[in-house]
C-alpha cells in the first residue's frame, strides 16, 4: 500500500508538472490530431488539377479532342497556351507547371489518314516524382484509348464485334480505392510514435535540466516507482492522443473500423508500453530536453523508413525485409491496418502479435534495467 501511494504521489506530481505547462499535453493530445488531420487532406485525395501548357502547331479539332481528352481525366488544368518552345521550358524551370503537351503540325491530317503516324509530345516536370507520375499515369490512358480506337477505326471492326474478352474485378477492403484508406491509419500509426516517444524522452531530461532530478533520487523511493510514476502519464496521455486520432481518422476520412475495438485497444495499449521503453532510454540518456528531441526525431525516422509507409516492406532488398521483422512501428501498422480495414483478428495478425509481444518483452526488460541503473 505505501508502495502505491508514493507511485500516486509521484503520477500527481507529474500532472502537476503537465498543468503549469500546458503546452506538452496541449501539444501531445492536439498536435498529433491536428498534424493527422492535416497530412492526411494533404495527402488522402488523388492527384488532379495539375497545371499543364499547351504548344498546339496543329490547331485543328484533332488536337483539341486531345485536349479534351486529357482535361476530362480530371488530372489536368490547362494554364495557358505556350507561344513557342522556350516558354514551356522557361515554365518548367520555374516550376509554374508540371506537364506541357506539345501537337505537332499535321497531327490532324495524320490522324485521319489510313496509312498515317500521328505523334504527340509531352514533357513532364520530374523534379516532382509524385505529380509526374500521376501526370503519366493519365497520358498513357488517353493515349491507349485513342490507339485502339484509331486501329478500329482503320480496321473497320465496330468496338462491339471486338469485345469478347472481359476482365471481372473485385476489390477487397478498399472499394473505391481511396488513398486515405492507407494513407491516414500510417499517419495514425506514426503519430502515435513520435508523440510517446517525446512524451517519455522529456521526462528525465526535463528533470535534469531544471536541476531536480537530484532531489527525486534522494527521497525514499525506489527507482522501479520512479519509472512507473514517470511512466503512468506518459501511459494516459498516449492513450487519450490514440483514441483521439483514431476518432478523427474514422468521422473526417471515413476509414472504418471492421474489427474488434477492444483488441484494437489492447494491442494499442501494448505498442504504447513498446515506445515508452524506448522513449525512457532515450530520457535518461539525455543530458537536456533538446537533446531529448533530437534522439526522438532520429529514431523516429529510422522507425518511419521501415513501416512500409513510404515504401512497401516487400519490395525492399532482403537484408532491409529482415530488418523490418525488429522494428516494433512495422508489425503494428500491420496489425492496425489489418483490424480497421480486414476485420482481422488474432488468427490471422497472430504473427505480428507475436512479433510486438516479443520486441516489447525484450526493448522493455533491457530499458529497464538500463534506466535503473541509471538511476540508482
Amino acid at each position: 500500500m505505501a508502495h502505491l501511494d508514493k507511485i500516486l504521489a509521484l503520477v500527481k506530481k507529474e500532472f502537476i508538472h503537465l498543468i503549469k505547462d500546458w503546452w506538452m499535453p496541449a501539444f501531445m493530445l492536439l498536435g498529433g490530431a491536428m498534424e493527422l488531420l492535416m497530412v492526411g487532406w494533404a495527402t488522402s485525395r488523388p492527384m488532379s488539377n495539375l497545371p499543364l501548357m499547351v504548344l498546339d502547331q496543329d490547331r485543328s479539332a484533332a488536337s483539341r479532342s486531345v485536349l479534351v481528352a486529357l482535361e476530362n481525366t480530371g488530372t489536368f488544368t490547362v494554364r495557358g497556351q505556350a507561344g513557342s518552345l522556350a516558354d514551356i521550358e522557361r515554365a518548367l524551370e520555374r516550376g509554374e507547371i508540371n506537364a506541357a503537351l506539345i501537337v505537332p503540325p499535321g497531327f490532324g491530317d495524320e490522324l485521319a489518314s489510313p496509312t498515317g503516324h500521328p505523334t504527340l509530345a509531352v514533357m513532364l516536370n520530374g523534379a516532382e516524382s509524385l505529380p509526374a507520375t500521376a501526370a503519366l499515369r493519365a497520358v498513357r490512358g488517353v493515349v491507349q484509348r485513342m490507339g485502339e480506337r484509331i486501329a478500329l477505326q482503320r480496321l473497320g471492326v465496330s468496338p462491339d464485334e471486338m469485345s469478347g474478352f472481359d476482365v471481372s474485378l473485385r476489390v477487397w477492403f478498399n472499394e473505391a480505392l481511396s488513398e486515405a484508406l492507407y494513407t491516414t491509419p500510417a499517419e495514425l500509426g506514426l503519430m502515435l510514435e513520435f508523440t510517446v516517444l517525446l512524451f517519455a524522452a522529456l521526462s528525465f531530461s526535463r528533470e535534469r535540466e531544471l536541476g531536480t532530478l537530484e532531489q527525486l533520487l534522494v527521497m525514499p523511493i525506489s527507482s522501479l516507482e520512479i519509472i512507473i510514476g514517470k511512466s503512468l502519464p506518459v501511459v494516459l496521455v498516449g492513450f487519450a492522443d490514440f483514441l483521439l486520432m483514431l476518432a478523427a481518422v474514422h468521422f473526417f476520412f471515413a476509414v472504418p473500423i471492421r474489427g474488434s475495438l477492444t483488441l484494437l485497444m489492447v494491442l494499442a495499449l501494448g505498442y504504447l508500453l513498446v515506445e515508452l521503453s524506448k522513449g525512457l532510454v532515450i530520457s535518461v540518456t539525455s543530458h537536456s530536453q533538446h537533446q531529448a528531441f533530437l534522439l526522438v526525431m532520429m529514431v523516429g525516422m529510422a522507425d518511419f523508413m521501415f513501416t512500409g509507409y513510404a515504401a512497401p516492406v516487400e519490395s525492399m532488398p532482403r537484408a532491409m525485409q529482415i530488418i523490418a521483422q525488429f522494428v516494433p512501428a512495422h508489425h503494428w501498422l500491420t496489425i492496425l491496418r489489418g483490424i480497421l480495414l480486414k476485420e482481422a483478428g488474432l488468427t490471422v495478425l497472430w504473427p505480428h502479435i507475436l512479433a510486438l509481444a516479443g520486441l516489447g518483452t525484450v526493448i522493455g526488460t533491457l530499458s529497464l534495467r538500463y534506466v535503473r541503473r541509471a538511476l540508482d
